[in-house]
């Protein structure tokens, strides 16, 4: 079935978020996750051929990335596809730099990311000390640079610390030219990520590159099915209650939740979420091993839940949906 639902926002808000919104509420049984993407994809396809004729899909069929590549390539887990600009892990070509900024976060098993600002090592000292600012604003110690010159010379907050073989690899990698902007944080992937994820939209548009002619759909997929709430000392799930594990993970539900990904996926457009869902938990054995891992009393979950649990007992087929808003 599905409903046009008129919905408040019971969570945190932002600059990107209504209070109050519309959306399209899908449920569906006897689906999996690639039925309902596979509908969905279709439905917003022909939508925008149809409707849309002054936009351009800047790909069909639609990207699929992971939630551990989404973040690794672009810093976020709403990505916009229409332009690189992409992050470069540099983790393991640091750890003996002779930058210790670099080789402690290593040896405390954090990150060294970079972005490469294509074209802008014109900078100067004022709109870079202003890019430093930014990433001290969203959690960074700070942002370590290096500017080529048209000419090919560098600039740089930390170069000279360097051995030449280990500023070699690095430029290496980043794919830097005569004329480019490198940017770095070291700190742990939250951070790193928050930062360099922010640095790369910003950058996007400094250098004109988000067409806003261009459409770029892609699916986010396999997102952590719990992570760890250090204020509460206990698991939470990353989407909601009822999600339900991906099926070859079931083994390391108890032993080893943080590997386990969830059946949920989000639909993403240029930098937007526009729609989430996912396939729902229809075994009772499987929701209580969830209850308990995230800490709900046995008493407590009867109480709220008892009703869907004797649900399940009476054949509640798979089912899930998605909502785009």
């Amino acid at each position: 079935y599905f409903q046009i639902a008129r919905c408040f926002r019971d969570e945190d808000q932002r600059g990107d978020r209504q209070p109050e919104f519309t959306q399209l509420d899908l449920e569906m049984s006897f689906v999996h996750r690639d039925d309902v993407m596979d509908l969905i994809e279709a439905m917003f396809t022909a939508f925008v051929q149809k409707h849309l004729v002054k936009k351009q899909l800047m790909q069909t069929p639609w990207p699929r990335l992971t939630y551990q590549e989404a973040m690794d390539r672009f810093g976020k887990d709403n990505p916009d596809l229409r332009f690189g600009l992409e992050l470069k892990d540099i983790t393991d070509l640091c750890g003996e730099t002779g930058f210790k900024v670099f080789d402690q976060a290593v040896s405390q098993g954090n990150h060294v990311r970079g972005i490469n600002a294509k074209g802008l090592g014109h900078y100067s000292r004022k709109q870079i000390d202003e890019l430093n600012a930014f990433a001290l604003q969203h959690g960074a110690k700070g942002l370590a640079y290096l500017a080529i010159t048209p000419e090919g010379e560098q600039r740089s907050s930390f170069a000279k610390f360097l051995k030449p073989e280990a500023l070699d690899a690095l430029l290496t990698r980043l794919e830097a030219q005569n004329g480019d902007l490198l940017l770095f944080v070291a700190d742990k992937p939250a951070v790193v990520y928050e930062v360099l994820g922010r640095l790369r939209v910003h950058f996007g548009d400094v250098l004109n590159l988000r067409d806003p002619h261009v459409l770029a759909f892609c699916w986010v997929i396999d997102f952590p099915f719990v992570v760890w709430s250090e204020e509460e000392q206990r698991w939470d799930p990353s989407h909601h209650l009822f999600t339900a594990p991906v099926e070859e993970d079931l083994p390391m539900l108890e032993a080893n939740p943080e590997k386990v990904r969830g059946q949920q996926y989000d639909l993403v457009l240029n930098n937007f979420e526009v729609a989430g869902g996912s396939i729902r938990i229809h075994d009772r054995k499987i929701q209580e091993k969830v209850f308990d891992l995230i800490g709900l009393e046995q008493a407590v979950s009867q109480e709220r839940f008892g009703h869907m649990l004797e649900a399940f007992e009476y054949g509640t087929p798979p089912h899930g949906g998605i909502a785009p808003g």
